[in-house]
């Protein structure tokens, strides 16, 4: 959370904003990665 943060910052979002997204954002990451390893599983 801490380097997300950072890079918030260092983009000049507003860290409050990021922190309050990140938990959805990482929710699709890591759904879009599964899905991924599935395929190239199954492929």
């Amino acid at each position: 959370m801490g380097a997300a943060l950072a890079l918030a910052r260092a983009l000049g979002i507003n860290t409050l904003i990021a922190a309050e997204l990140l938990p959805e954002i990482e929710a699709v990451m890591v759904r879009k990665l599964n899905e991924q390893m599935e395929e190239d599983r199954d492929g």
